[in-house]
């Protein structure tokens, strides 16, 4: 079973502010939009949850009137400013911040035979592992694995490029849409695995109640019903493959 995971909101809250201050930051270094010390004032206001990154600003950017050549042009310049600056910004030790049980919940997934954890998330891959590392969960979640919002702006895409990185470590096709779950907080998290035909558990620790998750296959509300969720899952799917 491959287990894709959501991060903010998911397995770590109240950690955005540092990411949304890098990611203003980067649109002044290159682009002169906003002030130079990210301050959200007289910016537009655009909807971040659940989406990625370079989606975030190239919407910030284009209401500010940047023509959109210019901001494709620069998208590189412009995502490595945006993880020195969230390097430098975020907080060094993230570990209050994890979803309480999460950690205990990686631990134990970790261990199990023919489960694979990685990652869907719209952060930059940068910004991901060193969020991820401060908050105590990197050892989780290997490198080379997962799909971010550096590989694409829009999150739909980003299920299959982490099934193929996953079938790739063994050595095969994609890993098989019917054994892999997105786990997120968002209704943009349950859209991306029906874009890709997985399943889907949404989880109630981020924006969204369960009213607002409704397309899910399944929903819990902390790590112990994701816990029974996931076995539920796990019971209904086709066996691995030998």
């Amino acid at each position: 079973m491959l287990l894709l995971f959501d991060i903010d909101g998911t397995l770590v809250r109240n950690s955005a502010g540092a990411h949304a201050q890098a990611l203003r930051i980067a649109l002044h270094q290159v682009h002169g939009i906003g002030s130079p010390d990210g301050d959200a004032a007289g910016l537009p206001e655009v909807r971040s949850a659940g989406r990625t990154d370079m989606e975030i600003a190239r919407e910030i950017a284009l209401l500010c009137d940047l023509p959109a050549k210019r901001f494709d042009r620069r998208r590189g310049e412009l995502m490595q400013v945006c993880l020195s600056q969230y390097a430098r910004l975020a907080p060094r030790d993230l570990g209050d911040r994890v979803v309480a049980g999460m950690k205990g919940l990686l631990e134990e997934l970790h261990g199990q035979p023919q489960t694979i954890l990685s990652l869907v998330t719209g952060n930059l891959e940068g910004i991901a592992r060193v969020k991820l590392e401060r908050a105590g969960l990197g050892s989780f979640f290997a490198q080379g694995q997962g799909a971010f919002g550096s590989d694409s702006d829009d999150r739909t895409d980003l299920p299959e490029i982490a099934r193929c990185r996953a079938g790739a470590i063994l050595g095969g096709e994609p890993y098989p849409r019917q054994r892999t779950v997105v786990i997120g907080d968002t209704d943009l998290d349950i859209a991306c695995a029906r874009a890709d035909g997985v399943w889907c558990v949404a989880v109630t620790t981020g924006p969204l109640g369960a009213d607002g998750l409704g397309g899910a296959d399944a929903i819990a509300d902390d790590a112990r019903q994701l816990r029974e969720r996931l076995q539920e899952i796990g019971e209904e799917m086709p066996a691995a493959r030998r």
